[in-house]
């Protein structure tokens, strides 16, 4: 077998190494092909099919193959505050005694440029999805339960990223980074993504949610926030078979068609019909009791088979998708800035990013899904990540056995430090520990924890 079959179609690692040794290191052939246990998850296999289905195979060989730049992006999502060189130098942690011969900035960076975007978003769309689990989070009444929200991500300030990125104003009128909008669809009680969509913060989340719209399908209920119940989006998402929980503005004028038994009132936007409900939530703890006013629209018209009461609590769920982004944007990226300075680049690392996401989370639920009747809200996701970057270090994972082991080493770790079962949340959203000093705003925080009761009380309008 030559050196390009085995760079190319997959040869275990050592056979690699034990080659680069008889043709010499001179030739600069030589590099790992590895990240650690998720290759379980995100195997060779899969990457060289994305590889061959793009046309990104490398014509020669090279220092750095395609499979290994696919890999050393998704490891860099793990170590986002190391430069890639830094990363690379992980990724070879482990493999003592194999002298791998470490590629220059200017080479891995040519690596990524050769590869482009088009890779890292096919192998997204392989691994995407609600993960598989026998769990009944995300579950309801038959329906899978699903949020969708956007945010927004920093990126570096040039002249390539300002052509597409564009700096947004803040409230005192200085413009900070430029900026993209991401928009997802992620499966509550996993919170796995099934699907996203990302561009110019210039671009509006209405826009990008009418674009998740195609991965939305009969026997999903979606969770919106108020952004998200304007008329026409509200036909277009409903035209998918999907059926909708969203919420709305208490002073929205909406005509009664119905009166249902519980409460709850039909209505008609545009040409789809739905159930009006409207409820005052309650928390009381030894602080006091705060109160607020919810009206949700659903497609779910029917009050015996979808009660009210229970889609108001169901509706809590939907703040899945904003810890999502946090685990996104907090922990896995530290609060930094993405690391391209072209747009190209922006989009290979978006890409790489919600990969090695998706990746920890099936990691995650294959962990708590081995114990039956273990919520996944409790597998901690810093635990996965650190366990994620310690297989990388060890090179764990690059020679492949016969034994299978259906929950690994990150999963050990997870359920090993399972978190406790989530508390009420008893606080309004803040920003509790700002990136930049300049930026902190809010009352003092008051972090004592509080027993407390939740009450629910559906409000009927006069006819």
């Amino acid at each position: 077998m030559s050196l390009q079959d085995i760079l190319t179609t997959g040869a275990p690692l050592l056979e690699q190494a034990a080659i680069t040794r008889t043709v010499g290191t001179a030739a600069g052939v030589f590099a790992p092909g590895h990240i650690g246990e998720l290759t379980r998850i995100v195997p060779f296999e899969m990457v060289d099919e994305v590889l061959a289905e793009a046309g990104a195979v490398q014509r020669r060989v090279r220092l750095v193959p395609a499979r290994v730049t696919v890999y050393l992006l998704l490891a860099a999502t793990l170590f986002n505050g190391l430069g890639y060189q830094q990363v690379f130098d992980r990724l070879c942690a482990g493999l003592a005694g194999l002298a791998p011969v470490r590629p220059s900035g200017s080479a891995l960076r040519q690596a990524r440029q050769r590869l482009g975007p088009a890779p890292m978003k096919a192998l997204f769309d392989l691994i995407r999805g609600p993960a598989a689990t026998t769990a009944g989070a995300g579950r309801w009444r038959g329906l899978r339960v699903v949020a969708v929200d956007g945010t927004l991500l920093s990126v570096p300030d040039c002249p390539a990223n300002l052509a597409v990125f564009t700096r947004q104003r803040l409230g005192n009128g200085i413009s900070g980074y430029p900026q993209l909008r991401l928009a997802a669809l992620v499966a509550c009680g996993t919170r796995s993504v099934i699907g996203a969509v990302f561009g110019p913060a210039t671009t509006g989340e209405l826009e990008y949610a009418r674009r998740l719209a195609v991965d939305l399908r009969a026997g999903m209920l979606l969770l919106g926030d108020r952004n998200f119940s304007s008329a026409a989006l509200l036909n277009q998402l409903a035209a998918t078979g999907a059926d909708l929980l969203v919420r709305c503005k208490t002073n929205r004028k909406l005509p009664t068609l119905v009166r249902c038994r519980d409460g709850s009132t039909l209505t008609r936007i545009g040409p789809l019909t739905v159930r009006v409900i409207e409820a005052e939530i309650s928390i009381r703890t030894a602080q006091g009791t705060h109160t607020g006013h919810y009206r949700l629209l659903t497609t779910l018209t029917d009050p015996a088979t979808h009660p009210a009461g229970e889609l108001v609590r169901l509706y809590h769920e939907r703040w899945e998708v904003e810890t999502a982004y946090a685990e996104l944007k907090s922990t896995m990226l530290g609060g930094h800035v993405l690391r391209a300075r072209t747009p190209d680049g922006i989009e290979q690392e978006v890409w790489a990013l919600l990969t090695a996401y998706q990746a920890l989370r099936t990691a995650m639920t294959d962990a708590t899904d081995s114990i039956p009747g273990t919520d996944p809200d409790r597998a901690g996701f810093l635990t996965a990540l650190a366990a994620a970057r310690d297989q990388i270090v060890l090179a764990a994972g690059v020679i492949t056995d016969t034994h299978i082991d259906l929950v690994g080493t990150i999963g050990r770790h997870v359920l090993a430090h399972l978190l406790p079962t989530r508390r009420v949340r008893t606080k309004d959203r803040i920003v509790k520990r700002a990136i930049s000093k300049y930026n902190a705003r809010g009352p003092a925080i008051d972090r004592t924890t509080y027993k407390a009761t939740i009450s629910i009380n559906m409000l009927t309008s006069t006819p």
